[in-house]
Parts: structure tokens; sequence; C-alpha cells
């Protein structure tokens, strides 16, 4: 019997619900550095951590049996794919907060308002899936969702109309100038089931243990088009933006650091941007230059939109977008040098594999599709493709990609500093793809503006001088 269990946010919940259950799950923490666990109370249990997005997907597959994470997740999978083979067995009663489908204050509206409104309303989200099901219960006439990473709550109002994210309506959160609209979902973490496993499995005394820890919980899910009257929450909006202003998109997580120094080099004051509090909206000494902090993974693509002109993300991010667009108007404008890593194929020690023509003829005598599993889906599918490698499926996936092999994928294409990680999951590289570092990336369209050229082109040079100086 296998189980999939969520890192993040309900890991330590989680890890206390199974600790009093009495599972005996050693190393399932908050420092956890494996991914695969052995239950001394069930010998046959076997468990592996993965990142709460992918768990909805390997249970409905039938890679797991049961799964722990967010009601959200699960959502976002059904509304698409209503006839996964997954069972929502029981909340557990934990997790905190809900969905909100929130507006910038100054263009909050009641839902009544958003279907009278003309045009094209704007939604971006990381749950694109359900952010596309409330604007057709809507019935709005004609919208577009901008599927994102993660950080939806910075792009109301100039580039899109409303966001669909996680949070609670009293916390900092709302302080991004954004109000609720309506409440969507209330976030809770669940047991769930593959449908074949629960029918023919006995997985009675695995879940009598964690029932015999938390009570039944029976809680209302929200219409998704109710709307919430909230109080009035501290803050206030932010202005358009003018043609002439140069939208600029800093990357958020570990590349901060460097991305200031970089900065700072180049003689660009950056005030707030590594903060505790997370501002996603630093002030700069640029004159004509709005920032917001986004994350690498999106930018090629809000680039290409028109939501930002310039953007510092990796050339790994933007190689992925065009391998997809290939005519985007995106393009880089400056290598910065840092944040260098290397993407690369990754298999298992155990295969008697080197190098991709080995791989070819191994997966030649298979007979089942070939598994590559990736955060780069476009890069993974076009090395496939290049690499001859027969029927293949590509795996999305959203972090931990070194828990799925081998059990749940082949091949991994994944990017590594000094190859540790891969080497301490029992994993080795046959093959680099290529070399990412940091980048400057630019709308094409941007650059030829005359309102925005020069200053584009001044950042450059600024930025040009202190890569030269490193």
């Amino acid at each position: 019997m296998n189980i999939a269990l969520p890192k993040g946010r309900f890991l330590g919940e989680t890890a206390s619900v199974l600790r009093r259950a009495g599972w005996g799950l050693d190393g399932y923490h908050e420092t956890a550095r494996f991914y695969r666990l052995k239950s001394q109370k069930f010998p046959n249990l076997s468990a592996k951590v993965f990142h709460e997005k992918d768990i909805p997907v390997q249970v409905a597959v039938g890679n797991y049996d049961l799964g722990i994470c967010g009601l959200d997740w699960i959502e976002e999978l059904l509304v698409r794919y209503p006839s996964s083979a997954l069972v929502k067995v029981r909340d557990l009663g934990y997790g905190d907060g809900a969905l909100y489908v929130a507006a910038s204050r100054s263009a909050a509206a009641i839902v009544a308002e958003l279907q009278a409104k003309p045009g094209i309303i704007r939604m971006a989200s990381e749950y694109p899936n359900l952010a596309e099901s409330f604007m057709v219960n809507l019935r709005l006439r004609r919208f577009s969702v901008f599927p994102l990473w993660g950080a939806a709550e910075v792009y109301p109002s100039e580039s899109c109309d409303l966001v669909l994210i996680p949070g609670r309506a009293e916390e900092p959160l709302f302080n991004y100038g954004l109000v609720p609209v309506a409440k969507v979902l209330r976030l809770s973490a669940f047991v769930i089931a593959n449908k074949n496993s629960w029918e023919t499995k006995n997985l009675g005394d695995v879940l009598a243990s964690i029932y015999n820890t938390n009570p039944v919980v029976r809680r209302k899910q929200p219409s998704s088009t109710a709307v919430v009257r909230m109080p009035e929450i501290a803050g206030q909006g932010f202005p358009g933006v003018d043609e002439g202003i140069v939208r600029l998109a800093l990357p958020d997580g570990h590349q901060q650091v460097p991305t200031l120094s970089l900065l700072s080099k180049a003689g660009i004051r950056i005030d707030d941007y590594t903060s505790p509090v997370s501002n996603r909206r630093p002030t700069t000494s640029l004159s004509g230059v709005m920032i917001k902090v986004i994350r690498p993974q999106d930018m090629p693509l809000q680039v290409a939109n028109g939501n930002f002109d310039l953007a510092i993300t990796g050339r790994d991010w933007l190689r992925e977008h065009l391998y997809r667009f290939p005519s985007s108007p995106v393009t880089e404008l400056q290598d910065l040098k840092f944040g260098k890593v290397k993407i690369v194929a990754v298999v298992s020690k155990n295969l008697p594999i080197a190098d991709v023509y080995s791989l070819r003829q191994l997966i030649a005598k298979r007979l089942g599709p070939f598994r590559v599993a990736s955060e780069y889906v476009n890069i993974a599918d076009k090395y496939a493709r290049d690499n001859h490698l027969g029927m293949y499926r590509v795996i999305p996936t959203w972090g931990a990609s070194e828990a799925f092999i081998p059990e749940d994928a082949d091949l991994l294409i994944e990017n590594t500093e000094t190859g540790r990680t891969i080497s301490r999951h029992n994993l080795k590289i046959i093959d680099t793809l290529f070399v990412s570092t940091a980048c400057l990336i630019g709308n094409t369209g941007s650059m030829s503006s005359s309102s925005k050229g020069r200053r584009m082109k001044s950042i450059m040079k600024k930025l040009q001088t202190a890569v030269e100086d490193v």
C-alpha cells in the first residue's frame, strides 16, 4: 500500500496527526531531506513526500492508493477532469483560510457588476481550472485566465482585473490593495484515495488509525459564486501605469539576494526588495520605472503578454517558454552571469546506462511508454523528441522531482548546481542539456517604443557595466 504525503504548508500538522496515529514515520518532519519513508506500525505501507499539487494527480492515475493534500488542489484537478478516479475520503479538520476571488480596491466589484462589465475580464491564478470555472459559472461573456506559478496577489490592477488566491481576508495578504469579491473554497487538508484502491483494497486499518486521532469534520463549502461581504481593510489601491513607464519584474525566492547585489553594483537602488514581509512592490531610484516581484517561471509569458517590459529570470525558463511559443515577442537582452545551474537528464543509479545512446537502447526493449518527469514540460518534450526516445509521456511536476524516480518516472529533466542532491537520492546524470544563468529579458515591442526604449537601454547599460565588473 502506498500513500503520498505533502511537503509545505500541511507537512507539520500532517506529521503530527500521523505521530498520534502511531505510524512511526521516522524522517517526516519540516527539515526532512528524504522523500521515501516506511511505517513501523504498518509494514506494508510505503510513503512518499511530494509537492502538494502533484498528489491528486498521482493518486488519480493509480500510482498511490492514498494521499493527503489540500482541498484546493483536489478541486483544481476535479473541476477540469471530473471523471478522475479520485475519492475524497475525509476532511482532516486542519488548514486555515479560503480561496478568494479578489480585486484591487480601486477596481473592486460585486458579482453582479462583474457580469455587467463590458470588455474582457482578466483573471490570474495558480488555480487556472478553478478560475475558469468561476468565470464560466458567472456566465461572463468574455474573459481570459492567466495561469501562474504563484504571487498572483501582485498582478491587479495593472496586469489583470481579478485574482484567485488563498489566504485570510483579515491578514496582510490583502494589504496589496486587494479586497475580496467572493469566497470560492474553504482550505482544508483531506485524505483522498484512488477509486480502484478504495473499491478493491483493504485500507480500513490505515484509515482507522487516522480517524481515531481526528474526529469527523463536516464543513459546508461556499458556492463558487457566493458574494462575501468583507469589512473594510487597511491599504490603498495602486494607480494605473502611464504608457511611458517601464515595468520591471524582479524574481522572488533564492535569486533575490544575487539580483539585489547586481542591481546595487549597477547603481540601482531597490528599497525593501528582500523585506521579511515579502514586499512585492519595492520602490527604486530609477525614474520612470515600476517594479513588481513575481515568480521567475511566470516572467517570459508575462513579458510576452505585455504586462512587463523587462524581467530578470533564468535562461531555463525563457527557453521553456520559447520551446512552446517560438514566435513569442520576448527575447534575451543580457546574460547576467549569476544563478548558474545545469539542466540535466537524470535516471536511477540502478539502471545500467551512462548516456542517452544507452538510454535509447534500453527504451527499445520496453513495451509501455517511457515516463519523463519535469517542471520543464516543454524542454522535456523537446529532449525526448530530439533524442528519439520512442513512445514517451511527459509528467508535469511542481517540485521535489527527485521523488518520482524510479516508481513514478523513468527520466527526470532537472536543474542542479552541484549534483549532490541528485546523488543523495540514488540518481545519476547521463546528459547535460544546457547551462542556465540569470538573464535580462524584454518585450520586443517595448524595446522599439520611443517612450520606453530609452529607459530600457539605460537600464541595460547599467547592468552591462555591473556584469563586466564582476
